[in-house]
Formats: C-alpha cells, sequence, structure tokens
C-alpha cells in the first residue's frame, strides 16, 4: 500500500530532468498530453513511446519504485482496453464464442487508447516525480500570470493544486492506517461476494473523510495565523532560470509534434 499510487510524490535527484525549469517541464507535458490525443498512427504512438523512455531513463528513477506505483493504473489501462475490444463491432471478427464476439477493429481501438492513457499517465507522474510542490507551484503562477488581467486568482488556483498534489501521499498512508485499524478490530476487505468487499469499505471512507476535513481545517488555520493573504504584495525566494536544456527538451517535442501531425494525415 506504501507505494500503491506514486503521482505527488517527489523523489530527490540531480538528473537531468531534476535540474530542467518547472516552467518548461510544465509546458512539455500540456504539449505533450496534446500531441498524444493527435497521435493516430503506431508510428507516432511509438515516437512517443520512445521519448518517454527516455526521459524516464534520465530521471534515474528505480524501475522497480515506479512498477509498484503503476500496478493501480495498469489496471484501469487494462480495463479500458477490454472494454473497447468487446464492444466495439468493427472490422474483421477474430474471436466468436456464443456471447463473446471480437473484431480487429476494437483491438485496434482499445489499443490505441490503452498506449494513449498508459503514456499520459506515465509522462504526468514523472513530471510530479522530479519536481517538487513549491516548484509546480510558483511555475503554475507564473505562467498563469497573463490571466490575472482578467482578475482570476492565479495565485490561489496554483496553490490549491500543489496543496492537492502534495496530500496524495498522505491521504494514502492515513488510509493504509486506517485500514489496518479496522482490520486488527475484525474487520475483513477481502472476503465475500464484490458487493460485500465494497460494503467493508464504509468503515474506511468515514474515518477518511473525516480527517481529510479535519486536516484542511487546520492547514487553513495554520496559514490564517501566519497572515496569509494570498499573492498580493508577495515576494518569491526562489529564481527560476531558463537554460539551454529546457529549449532543446521544447525543439525536441517540436520535432515530434511535427511527426504526430503529419502521420495522422499520412
Amino acid at each position: 500500500m506504501k507505494y500503491a499510487v506514486i503521482a505527488g510524490q517527489y523523489i530527490p535527484g540531480d538528473s537531468l530532468v531534476h535540474r530542467m525549469d518547472p516552467r518548461s517541464k510544465l509546458i512539455l507535458v500540456v504539449l505533450f498530453m496534446s500531441l498524444v490525443f493527435v497521435s493516430a498512427h503506431p508510428a507516432s504512438l511509438g515516437a512517443a513511446a520512445v521519448l518517454v523512455a527516455g526521459a524516464f531513463l534520465i530521471t534515474g528513477i528505480s524501475f522497480r519504485f515506479f512498477w509498484k506505483g503503476m500496478r493501480l493504473i495498469l489496471i484501469i489501462i487494462v480495463l479500458t482496453f477490454l472494454m473497447h475490444a468487446l464492444i466495439t463491432n468493427e472490422g474483421t471478427e477474430l474471436v466468436s464464442a456464443g456471447w463473446l464476439s471480437i473484431y480487429s477493429g476494437g483491438v485496434a481501438t482499445g489499443a490505441l487508447l490503452a498506449g494513449r492513457l498508459a503514456l499520459l499517465v506515465t509522462f504526468a507522474v514523472m513530471l510530479t516525480l522530479t519536481t517538487t510542490p513549491v516548484d509546480l507551484t510558483d511555475a503554475m503562477e507564473r505562467l498563469l500570470h497573463p490571466l490575472k488581467r482578467l482578475r482570476v486568482p492565479v495565485h490561489e488556483l496554483a496553490l490549491m493544486m500543489s496543496i492537492a498534489l502534495r496530500f496524495i501521499p498522505t491521504l494514502l498512508e492515513e488510509t493504509e492506517r486506517i485500514i489496518k485499524a479496522q482490520s486488527a478490530r475484525g474487520a475483513s476487505f477481502s472476503q465475500g461476494s464484490l458487493w460485500k468487499r465494497i460494503q467493508s469499505f464504509t468503515p474506511v471512507l468515514v474515518p477518511l473523510f473525516a480527517q481529510s476535513f479535519r486536516r484542511a481545517e487546520d492547514l487553513a488555520d495554520a496559514m490564517e495565523a501566519r497572515g496569509y493573504e494570498g499573492g498580493k504584495g508577495r515576494t518569491r525566494f526562489r529564481v527560476m532560470t531558463w537554460h539551454r536544456r529546457d529549449t532543446a527538451a521544447l525543439l525536441v517535442f517540436a520535432c515530434y509534434g511535427l511527426f504526430a501531425v503529419w502521420t495522422r494525415f499520412w
């Protein structure tokens, strides 16, 4: 359970990806998500997979740690593939056994969507693993700074997103403690029918929500006690610097974008 979900966790390191400007990493994530949805050809998805694999190797993050944290996401990816493979009735019939019919179009559609989902989640998780919540907050605020002219509370929005990411590991640890406490009291989470297993999590969800609301209230009181007033008049301790490596990364992904657009109309 400790590494059930790794989104929101930060792994300290000194890799090239760790040292990139947080603004460039955010731009790359948004750009990559857009390009993956544009990609509809196996060649462009293969190129995207190569980019993601290369970026992951550069980070120096343990594959075992990453795999443990992606197992739950893998279940969603597999279900996405199976759902489209079983529902979509297009193309040549591959399997026919009673009520079960699988067509080539369903397999192709399921593989395409599952591949997109795997690439998107992997690349987004790498952002949180190599960037601290503070840097993410500053990068979001600076990229959204033009919206201040429209009276959009940019600083508050960036802070809320950063806090949400920061508390994902905390909520997971809290869930683990509650499950262990309920198991010690005789609760069972692995026996009975599926509906009974779902019902058995009710004693977990109720205290988890109560703890979450209490933690949010304590955080709000702490911020108020320290005189927090949003982004008005605030100065920055950390100075972000755009380096050549950030420009080089953007150029690489721009080349992939041209390739993805070209293969779509191939």
